[in-house]
């Protein structure tokens, strides 16, 4: 049968009922509040032209990677390009993953076994979440970062054989703050816990030359395994897995995603080398942190700060409950040359729906002004 099947009708139309109907939109020509780009490198023609003289100087002139990486798509660049990473994060070793949804999906669901305890923060990424999902082990949720509530958990419910592990993000992506990774790595340590942090968002903002906040508080020998990405202030797409010898020889006997993918082609490759070099620029995190600095403050002089989530990120996002609500306040501003995207349920939580700002090296503090009086109006009802 060709016809599509009723049950899965009713989800979609249940979705457009209650405004949460997903669509896929092109990018838009406004004023970008929305994008991931935190550094402005995914539209550097330096960047692009650089990657083509990366593999030029190698010899390499091919499209695709052939296979997995098991069978034909493995190359020497795979493995100047896992260096490269493991000395800029400075771990132990690296493996390249095709996004960071596949690293965790991979690392997760290959790591937990059978009788093994996940203890992950409620408000992890979807690709956490199914990671886990996927494993074999118990999967068990604590308040957003509550270490008293995770003491709690792990306690009530420590495995009597197998291994606990401790999931969490440096930066949360739909609201952008952040763990006290010091003193949940310090937990982790003394519980005899394995602790993991997706840096997806901390990645070129934070840290050594961007290296990211676990850099940054100096504790890689205090976590088991990190998740880097490439498609967010790296301007590139990709991800790598960060660990030990041990935890990329077994990712690369076990994690499915890795196994039996085609591996990242050598153009994506050679973006992620060069792109590392260009997130050395302190000036555009200067710019960036600048801009961060000056949303704040124009929060407060609006008085609009207590609608905002807290956080010291890029990320800021103002909560307006109602998909249709966050929806029209969206429309609102796009109106006025801004794109700034709703976050609907249940992508968050119902009652929690947002508008997300992403702030960016190359927005400019009148762009921000004149976004947020926007936001200040519409709370007001004008």
């Amino acid at each position: 049968m060709n016809s599509f099947p009723g049950n899965l009708s009713n989800r979609l139309a249940c979705r457009e009922l209650d405004g949460s109907l997903r669509q896929l939109r092109l990018s838009s020509e406004m004023i970008d509040l929305y994008s991931n780009d935190y550094l402005g490198l995914a539209n550097s023609p330096e960047i692009y032209q650089q990657a083509d003289s990366w593999l030029a100087a190698r010899k390499f002139q091919r499209s695709g990677s052939t296979g997995s990486r098991l069978l034909s798509g493995n190359s020497a660049i795979h493995l100047e390009l896992e260096s490269i990473l493991q000395q800029f994060y400075k771990a132990e070793r690296a493996v390249l993953f095709n996004s960071g949804y596949d690293a965790n999906l991979g690392l997760l669901g290959s790591i937990i076994r059978r009788g093994d305890l996940v203890l992950m923060d409620e408000l992890v990424h979807a690709s956490i979440r199914e990671g886990v999902r996927s494993s074999l082990g118990r999967a068990l949720k604590f308040r957003h970062n509550d270490l008293n509530q995770l003491q709690e958990l792990y306690d009530r419910n420590k495995p009597e054989d197998g291994n606990c592990y401790v999931v969490t993000e440096s930066v949360f992506s739909m609201d952008g703050d952040s763990p006290n990774l010091g003193e949940l790595a310090n937990w982790c340590v003394n519980s005899g816990v394995r602790l993991i942090v997706d840096e997806a968002h901390a990645v070129g903002l934070f840290g050594p030359n961007g290296s990211g906040r676990v850099v940054d508080a100096g504790l890689e020998e205090m976590v088991f395994a990190r998740v880097v990405t490439f498609g967010k202030a790296v301007g590139c797409h990709g991800a790598a897995v960060l660990g030990s010898t041990q935890l990329i020889e077994f990712l690369v006997n076990f994690a499915k995603p890795l196994i039996y993918s085609t591996s990242l082609p050598p153009h994506s490759l050679a973006c992620i080398a060069v792109a590392h070099e260009a997130v050395t620029n302190d000036e555009l995190r200067k710019k960036l942190w600048k801009l961060i600095d000056g949303f704040e403050a124009e929060l407060n002089s609006l008085s609009i700060s207590d609608y905002f989530v807290p956080s010291d990120s890029a990320i800021r996002c103002a909560v307006i409950r109602g998909n249709d609500q966050v929806k029209k306040a969206s429309a609102q501003l796009a109106k006025h040359g801004f794109d700034v995207r709703p976050i609907i349920s249940p992508t968050v939580p119902l009652g929690t729906e947002r508008l997300r700002f992403c702030l960016h090296a190359y927005n400019t503090a009148g762009e921000i002004e004149k976004a947020l009086s926007l936001v200040a109006q519409f709370y007001k009802g004008e």
